[in-house]
């Protein structure tokens, strides 16, 4: 068994959906406050009642966070209201697969726009809050959880730029945890398989086709990558993990 979270405030990016809904219910479950960031207001208006009625506390904000603008808000309000942030979980992101040759490069501005550009400006602004937390808290100790993926550590001819963010949130997730591990700051990375989320909903369909003939598999839930970021943030002090891959049982590569 975990540490749980009451008295805690956690942030989740992408939380309109997918990971970072099954996220947001799984932290609120052990106690947090959490802070709810997407686009998509009505989705979000959606999850925080289900929370309420769980007993839980929530904030709404609808915000894009590949403004830094806004990404910068999300965490000041999160502040303004609640004092305090002790969770982030960086789990916004798009998947947009297929050849380099011939590729919409409007795709790649979007891949590198959120999966990159968002995921750091939300670090950026979260890590004084989360600092402060681990040094004044009464946990002592604070966490900032990054979602790549397994294109993360591999990838194949369709994966290409999707590819390249990830293995750059990882080497991005590495560096800063080596810079703040010591002040008990925990950066983990969570890389994911295939998981049944909105991702795939994004690609265009005959990239969409192609996956589908090659997934003879059954496919992890959200649920099964919100369980495991809730293990990584409910360790004690002495424990961080660093790095967490998870795929389907029937994956191979």
């Amino acid at each position: 068994m975990g540490e749980r979270l009451n008295g805690t405030v956690a942030l989740v990016t992408g939380a309109s959906s997918g990971i970072g809904e099954a996220t947001a219910l799984a932290l609120a479950g052990l106690g947090a406050t959490v802070v709810l960031v997407a686009r998509r207001q009505s989705r979000l208006e959606q999850l925080a009642a289900t929370i309420g009625a769980r007993g839980g506390k929530t904030l709404v904000l609808p915000l894009d966070i590949t403004d830094q603008v806004q990404a910068r808000e999300a965490v000041d309000r999160a502040v303004g209201a609640f004092g305090r942030l002790d969770t982030v979980v960086n789990n916004a992101g798009v998947m947009l697969l297929g050849p380099v040759v011939d590729a919409p490069t409007e795709e790649w501005d979007r891949m590198v726009s959120l999966n990159l550009m968002g995921l750091l400006y939300v670090a950026h602004a979260a890590l004084p809050h989360l600092l402060q937390a681990a040094d004044a808290g009464d946990r002592k100790v604070a966490d900032l959880v990054n979602v790549s993926s397994v294109a993360g550590r591999r990838t194949n001819a369709l994966s290409g730029v999707y590819s390249l963010t990830k293995y750059g949130v990882g080497a991005f997730t590495e560096a800063l945890r080596q810079e703040v591990t010591g002040r008990h700051v925990r950066v983990s990375v969570v890389e994911p398989g295939a998981v049944n989320t909105e991702l795939r909903d994004h690609l265009r369909p005959e990239i969409r086709e192609q996956l589908l003939r090659r997934a003879q598999f059954e496919a992890l839930e959200a649920e099964d990558i919100a369980d495991a970021i809730a293990y990584i943030v409910t360790r004690p002090r002495r424990m961080a993990i660093n790095e967490l891959l998870v795929r389907p049982t029937g994956q191979e590569a």
